[in-house]
């Protein structure tokens, strides 16, 4: 999954890291008891080894939002489809009536506690959303109004021209939950709110058990629920699948892809880049000549070819080839600093083990940067216990796993959560006032070919930045039971349980 972004200041945390699980065996029961691993006729449970626990009480705004769309519980005004254009989901249709207001036609729907899902409902869960400290990545430099307009209609009106609103929309971040979901403290609760196949009736302790929604607008789950476990090791998540004790398990590591059966390896491809992302703000990295030289002493190759194992391709960009016009339309950098000699000034190079390739990737760019002559100290945490350091600036250097389509589906929707000076999931705290006018072009251009040309452009003078140093685009590899039908693998990596996953 991905984690999602905030500001720089710090968020509440809900779950401490979770110890680490040699195996799974036993640990999926159903929730009266009887194992989940017995019988395997249609309506059985699914056991699902997730890699990241929650880190905030299952906020829909923020780095959980995902984990709810992956297991099946919320869902937008709209999804995104295979070619990453907007589609119906809680939606069934849209127009635009001018350059700053679309109007929403609602679906007949019904929440999991048993309200409908009504225009009034919608537009108070996209109000409390605009709320949100901080905001939802989806929303980052947008203002939006959103009234109720008759029995089925929401009217939704943007500060500025918002041409990607539809897609902006599909954001996991911005789920529409029950009026029952919110609080008085404005924070929301999405177990039994949402409105997606399943939903949540017991969560904590490093697991979650969900049930069907048998009044899905979508019709009935094909399984009757989900027994899901957050385990951050790789390995134990692999060895899960070996010795059936889960059905799916996401994330698994290349070193351990060679262990499972082909039978029950499934790859694809993704919108995932993994940057080494250098602090523009603070430190060493400041200089724009040593980030140069940090630029040019990664040799890319080598950890795609030693750390993915031929499970991704070199870094090309911020974009990679999954997202499939970007190489033909890629913009060289220009006005690159040119580098300076490190004279073994010291940097701390940080990164987080949930997804097991990126501690061995941050030990190849260590070597690396050790080699042009830095002194690297490196720092390895759970992801949850590592964020909201690594967006303080408290690192010179961060290794991450970014899904560059994620919030929004739209190219330019990453640039601007990134790497801009408002920008919510900043690592790199860059502010550069070229970047900045490039991205607020491309943000305001419309028609989908000339907005890739322009996201294009901002890329290039992100780059040119030195700021960011791409490292791989990765592919999906997660580990399913040869009983297991209908696992979703979409490149924006949204989705992983749905209506017709079964075993």
């Amino acid at each position: 999954m991905q984690v999602r972004p905030h500001s720089i200041k710090s968020r509440p945390r809900f779950l401490a890291a979770l110890a680490l699980v040699p195996c799974l065996a036993g640990c999926f029961a159903s929730p009266g008891g009887e194992s989940s691993s017995a019988g395997g006729q249609p309506g059985s449970r699914l056991r699902v080894a997730l890699a990241f626990p929650p880190a905030e009480n299952f906020s829909p705004y923020g780095a959980d939002a995902t984990l709810l769309s992956r297991l099946g519980v919320t869902e937008g005004l709209t999804a995104l489809d295979a070619n990453g254009a907007a589609a119906p989901a809680l939606a069934e249709s849209w127009r635009r009536e001018n350059d700053r207001t679309w109007r929403f036609t609602l679906r007949e729907a019904t929440f999991q506690d048993g309200a409908d899902v009504t225009p009034s409902a919608v537009a108070a869960a996209l109000t409390r959303a605009t709320k949100a400290k901080p905001a939802p990545a989806a929303l980052a430099g947008v203002t939006l109004d959103a009234k109720a307009d008759g029995d089925r209609g929401i009217r939704i009106t943007t500060a500025a021209a918002d041409p990607v609103l539809p897609m902006r929309l599909s954001s996991p971040s911005l789920a529409i939950l029950s009026p029952k979901a919110y609080g008085e403290n404005g924070n929301p609760d999405p177990v039994g709110t949402a409105t997606g196949p399943f939903e949540i009736t017991k969560a904590g302790g490093g697991s979650a058990t969900l049930d069907r929604f048998d009044d899905y607008w979508g019709g009935r789950a094909q399984a009757s629920g989900i027994d899901a476990r957050f385990v951050k090791d790789g390995t134990a998540r692999a060895n899960a699948v070996r010795t059936g004790d889960v059905d799916i398990a996401e994330a698994i590591p290349v070193a351990q892809a060679a262990t499972l059966d082909k039978a029950t390896l499934k790859e694809a491809g993704t919108t995932r880049t993994t940057s080494l992302q250098l602090n523009t703000r603070t430190g060493p990295f400041k200089d724009p000549k040593l980030r140069a030289a940090a630029r040019t002493a990664i040799d890319s190759s080598t950890i795609v070819k030693g750390v993915f194992e031929g499970y991704a391709d070199p870094g090309a960009g911020i974009f990679g080839p999954a997202v499939t016009w970007a190489e033909s339309k890629r913009v060289k950098p220009a006005g690159r600093a040119d580098a300076a000699k490190p004279d073994g000034e010291r940097i701390t190079l940080a990164t987080y083990d949930n997804r097991p390739e990126l501690p061995e990737a941050a030990q190849v760019v260590q070597q690396q940067l050790e080699k042009a002559g830095f002194t690297v100290k490196l720092e390895v945490r759970e992801y949850s216990r590592l964020e909201s350091d690594a967006l303080a600036g408290k690192f010179d250097a961060f290794i991450g796993a970014r899904n560059s389509l994620l919030d929004t589906g739209d190219p330019v929707g990453v640039l601007g959560s990134d790497y801009t000076c408002d920008g919510g999931y900043n690592l790199a705290l860059l502010c550069d006032k070229n970047a900045d006018r490039a991205v607020t072009k491309a943000d305001g251009t419309d028609g989908t070919g000339e907005r890739q040309d322009a996201a294009m452009a901002a890329e290039a003078a992100i780059l040119g930045t030195n700021a960011v140093v791409p490292l791989a685009h990765q592919q999906i590899i997660a580990g399913v039971s040869t009983k297991v039908r209908g696992v979703v693998l979409d490149p924006y990596e949204r989705t992983l349980v749905g209506t017709g996953t079964r075993r």
